[in-house]
């Protein structure tokens, strides 16, 4: 008897490991960040390979591990069972009361260092479980590959039945949380996380969004003289100039500060002869669309016009890229900051800031509003061209116009207050 119930304790330690096992690897194959394996694997690593082939074949896997847990728990509470019967032999009702300990004691045992103990550990450094295990069980898949069959036609016979429309792409904001994540977790820092996602974000962005207005381009008329047009190119430092026929909606075409000095400067030619042929976009053209055009026209410059052939502003190369990298400042540009901090609460801002980016610095909600700048929020609000000293409130915020004309606003400032003292100001109201 006692022989016995050593054996049977050996053989429940041994149910108990592999239960342990089993549990372990499926939590480390779920939980594994497949990048971090497919670099190990490319550096050589014999068992990052295993993973990554194993985990190719993620759901026979999943089966293996499956099957294999429950034969050694079933089995362990069997044998429990059996132990614990042999024990209470001797007493009035034994096998009820040996049953029931087993029961309670196979439950507590298995769910402690058969499940819960090993899983949170593998949950911990999924990959290095996942390769410790991974020999072990490409041999278990071997042995119970008949098993997985049978069970996988069941499973194939079953999605038909109930067939599943979920949608397992990553979605844009999913992926962008992603971002977030990885960033407070300190495997990237702010620089790269905001690159990233200027990527991301990079091909929902339209020309509207980073167009520069009409009344902000600087274009010559193509009946110039040569000194007024060299003039231009001095004074605004830009090395290509729309050129027009009559007004700035009828551009003609574009030149190059080089050129014009190389064969037009000091000659009685006409800048016609230098014009490169102007691309022209919708207002709605994505800028990953904009950007191949580009290339594919070897320009610079794209003209933007509206439904009837006028032109709404320009979008260069140079908008394109800052999308992803950030301003792009050289060493003749004069900074200019959309956003400059006053004190503690107070900031001036631009009216040509991109509206999104200063939502996002003060923490606003989104605004049910078709504007793409500041300026445009603005004029939303006042229904009306605001003159200095105009103000109004939104969310947690007090925007304050101190810079306008009578055909736009040119700039505001922008006063913040805590949030949790607005609450008791709109119960007053």
């Amino acid at each position: 008897m006692h022989t016995s119930g050593g054996i049977q304790i050996i053989i429940m330690a041994v149910l108990l490991v592999f239960s342990a096992y089993f549990s372990a690897t499926e939590t480390a194959f779920s939980s594994l960040n497949k990048t971090r394996i497919k670099t190990l694997a490319e550096k050589g690593n014999k068992k990052a390979k295993l993973v990554l082939k194993l985990s190719d074949n993620y759901d026979r896997l999943l089966s293996t591990v499956l099957i294999g847990n429950n034969i050694v728990n079933i089995a362990l509470s069997s044998i429990c069972t059996l132990f614990f019967i042999n024990l209470f032999v001797s007493y009035q009702n034994g096998q009820n009361i040996g049953t029931a300990v087993a029961t309670a004691v196979s439950t507590v045992v298995v769910l402690m260092f058969g499940e819960i103990t090993p899983k949170s550990m593998a949950k911990e450094a999924p990959e290095k479980f996942a390769m410790m295990s991974a020999p072990l069980i490409r041999i278990l898949m071997i042995i119970l590959k008949p098993l997985s069959l049978f069970f996988g036609v069941i499973k194939l016979a079953m999605s038909k039945i109930f067939k599943s429309k979920d949608d397992r792409k990553m979605t844009q904001d999913e992926l962008l949380t992603l971002v977030d994540e990885v960033e407070q977790e300190g495997g990237i820092d702010k620089q790269e996380s905001e690159l990233l996602r200027s990527a991301i974000e990079f091909t929902d962005r339209e020309a509207s969004d980073i167009l520069t207005p009409r009344t902000g381009v600087e274009a010559v008329s193509d009946t110039l003289s040569n000194e007024e047009i060299e003039k231009v190119f001095v004074e605004s430092g830009y090395s290509r100039i729309p050129v027009y026929s009559g007004s700035i909606d009828s551009i003609i075409g574009i030149i190059h500060q080089k050129d014009f000095y190389n064969y037009i400067k000091g000659t009685d030619k006409s800048i016609t002869s230098i014009m490169k042929k102007p691309v022209f976009i919708p207002l709605s053209m994505k800028i990953s669309d904009i950007l191949k055009l580009l290339q594919k026209t070897k320009s610079h410059i794209a003209v933007v016009v509206d439904e009837y052939g006028g032109t709404m502003g320009i979008v260069t190369m140079e908008d394109i890229l800052e999308e992803l990298v950030g301003e792009i400042w050289d060493e003749h540009d004069e900074v200019v900051e959309d956003l400059v901090r006053i004190d503690d609460n107070t900031y001036k801002a631009l009216c040509s800031m991109d509206l999104e980016k200063m939502f996002k610095k003060f923490e606003l909600e989104d605004d049910e509003t078709d504007a793409a700048t500041v300026g445009g929020w603005v004029l939303e609000k006042f229904e009306r061209f605001p003159k200095k000293d105009d103000y109004f409130d939104f969310a947690n915020i007090t925007v304050t116009v101190i810079d306008a004309d009578d055909q736009r606003v040119n700039e505001i400032m922008i006063s913040v207050h805590p949030k949790e003292e607005q609450e008791p100001e709109k119960e007053d109201q």
